[in-house]
């Protein structure tokens, strides 16, 4: 879905008919400023459709931006700065504050498990477990965190994982039946060490090792060949983050980033002088 759809009905969910409180307080236009504060420390995200949403009610709104995608907010610090009719902007600010919010709260979680990272080469990865419709915001909310972006959708990637391999028999014959008619890169979800021999010996690009301890991790590592790339999942709580990464995989994909992050707090300061 485009953005500009998505705020559409996004402003009709929050506004069936109309906004009957502001509309009945009989307010003319009042021209005046408003700020985006930031009311916890966070990762900045979501400035673009936060924008759209301010011009989907206020056309005439100039915003101001002190920090971008990606940056460093800390509590209290002004993140943008509107100029517009405030009463237009009543209708527009828990749609846009519900987005960026949102996106921020994601952005931010990534870089504190991106955090654990450091001094290894192992790349954060988010999922497809995202809010449906959300997911290029949510995605990209992951990349200002500092992440990495999966597969983006069930045709961007072949992804071989338990259900398809009991669908068709044998991880042996999935893998076969793919390479016959799909060129695309492969990953296959292995469960055990058995899975990673399998894997291994049918050269696929990278082996998803799930929900395994770090002991069999570290087996599983000593088995892959350096051709494969090799991506950890399942349990990776920003404690153990740094654990496994220290074990030397490629990947580590966590379906928290998406469906987890708390909601980073940050609210409008209207400026009624």
């Amino acid at each position: 879905m485009k953005t500009e759809d998505l705020i559409k009905f996004t402003f009709k969910e929050d506004i069936p008919t109309e906004d009957i409180t502001t509309i009945n307080l009989n307010l003319k236009s009042i021209k005046g400023k408003a700020e985006l504060i930031a009311k916890e420390d966070l990762i900045l995200s979501g400035t673009s459709v936060f924008l759209d949403c301010i011009n989907y009610k206020c056309s005439d709104a100039t915003v101001k931006w002190y920090f971008k995608n990606g940056d460093v907010v800390l509590k209290g610090q002004t993140i943008a700065l509107i100029e517009t009719n405030l009463i237009d902007l009543l209708q527009a600010e828990r749609v846009s504050l519900n987005f960026i919010s949102k996106l921020s709260g994601i952005a931010t979680l990534t870089s504190c498990f991106v955090d654990q990272t450091q001094n290894t080469s192992c790349k954060i990865l988010d999922t497809r477990k995202t809010t449906p419709l959300l997911r290029d915001l949510e995605k990209q909310a992951v990349i200002d965190g500092g992440g990495v972006s999966h597969r983006r959708d069930l045709s961007s990637g072949v992804m071989i994982k338990e259900n398809h391999i009991r669908a068709i028999g044998s991880l042996e014959a999935a893998v076969v039946s793919i390479k016959e008619s799909c060129s695309k890169k492969m990953t296959v979800e292995a469960h055990s060490l058995d899975d990673v021999k399998k894997a291994s010996q049918l050269e696929v690009d990278r082996i998803l090792l799930d929900n395994m301890d770090n002991n069999t991790l570290a087996k599983a590592l000593e088995i892959i060949p350096s051709t494969i790339e090799t991506e950890a999942s399942g349990n990776m709580t920003i404690e153990r983050i740094k654990s496994v990464a220290q074990l030397g995989v490629n990947f580590i994909s966590v379906g928290a980033l998406t469906h987890s992050a708390p909601t980073a707090d940050m609210s409008l300061l209207f400026h009624w002088e």
